[in-house]
């Protein structure tokens, strides 16, 4: 499950930033979405590789599905947060210029400015890893109804994401996109809507099943 998890992750990262942020560019030059070595990964396309991977790992081990995909989502953030920890010392991911006076603005060399920025690395760190990782956790813990997890690490992810990308960069071939939204913020959309009515369809399957009779 680990190994499939690690390549839906790499696949579909990769896969999912071609389609979503250079589609033309990859369309016109398809050898090079081979060339990892030149960066350009996608959480949300990651996400789609890790679903797609595990729903044929159940199949071949005749697990439900959202069973397994509950058992996973706690552990998530956890991964998220070393990953934004590596964006941070590889000085990558930067944020938006902030400040002057701000305490924690920091100057990203890579960026090709000295201005201070905000840390946005930093940010997500704290939002997507560690304070996901402990309300998931903290949720879990209690008995819930089947897709209840992943519903509320879809909307968790996609909000603390969502807030996280107003003091990130955008990507300078992309810009800001309509309503001054990035792309980033766009992606989290779908993923808060579709995480809400997975909640909402666990909720109301459970509560209309009949009941085991004695």
């Amino acid at each position: 499950m680990l190994f499939l998890g690690v390549m839906g992750v790499v696949l579909g990262g990769r896969l999912g930033y071609c389609l979503f942020y250079k589609p033309g560019y990859y369309l016109t030059h398809p050898l090079e979405i081979l060339a990892v070595w030149q960066g350009g990964m996608s959480f949300h396309g990651g996400m789609l590789g890790v679903l797609a991977s595990q729903f044929w790992f159940v199949r071949s081990r005749q697990r439900p599905w959202l069973q397994v995909m509950d058992f996973v989502a706690p552990c998530v953030p956890l991964g998220l947060a070393a990953g934004r920890v590596g964006n941070f010392i590889n000085g990558e991911l930067w944020g938006r210029f902030s400040s002057p006076d701000l305490p924690w603005g920091m100057v990203f060399r890579n960026s090709g400015s000295m201005l201070p920025r905000h840390p946005s690395q930093v940010y997500q760190f704290l939002l997507e890893g560690l304070l996901l990782f402990v309300l998931l956790w903290l949720y879990a813990r209690q008995p819930r109804k089947t897709g209840q997890v992943s519903g509320a690490f879809l909307v968790g992810y996609g909000v603390f994401r969502f807030i996280a990308e107003f003091f990130r960069a955008p990507d300078d071939f992309l810009g800001i996109l309509a309503l001054g939204m990035s792309m980033g913020q766009w992606l989290c959309v779908p993923m808060i809507v579709g995480g809400a009515g997975l909640w909402w369809w666990a909720s109301q399957r459970a509560a209309s099943a009949p009941a085991a009779r004695a």
